[in-house]
């Protein structure tokens, strides 16, 4: 899998409509959850994209302190479902972890991650901090590496 990492104002029209219809199909459509993906707050991310012979296969997006979370945050972590069983959604995480560490050191990381994934990114690192709350109607859990 080949990674890259980009502004909001580097994406390409075509790769920012790839990972909206991505994020669209697993979080909308395949979990069934009807909510606002686009929440205004993309602009403000760095995009990391995950190819596979040139098809999006894995994507999420970082944020520095205080953009959306008081530490650096990782969040709309999606692999595409034609995708999984591959690793790839570690290989994005790790990706993603080595890019908020260049370029926000010695920050905390969060997320959060919905509850079924607690192993995933607990072997990434990551410890369950507070409650289980809803969001979006799925169960979540803030995390923290």
């Amino acid at each position: 899998m080949n990674i890259l990492v980009k502004t909001f104002a580097e994406l390409s029209r075509d790769e920012l409509y790839e990972l909206l219809r991505l994020r669209c199909e697993v979080f909308v459509v395949e979990q069934n959850c009807p909510y606002q993906d686009l929440d205004n707050k993309d602009q403000k991310a760095l995009h990391v994209l995950g190819r596979d012979k040139n098809a999006l296969v894995a994507y999420t997006r970082i944020f520095g302190p205080g953009d959306y979370a008081e530490n650096t945050s990782i969040g709309r972590v999606v692999v595409a479902p034609h995708g999984r069983k591959h690793g790839y959604g570690k290989k994005i995480m790790e990706a993603s972890l080595n890019e908020a560490q260049k370029r926000f050191p010695k920050c905390p990381v969060e997320l959060s991650a919905q509850t079924y994934l607690i192993k995933f990114y607990n072997d990434l690192g990551f410890s369950a901090i507070g409650e289980e709350y809803l969001e979006d109607g799925i169960p979540h859990i803030r995390m923290i590496k």
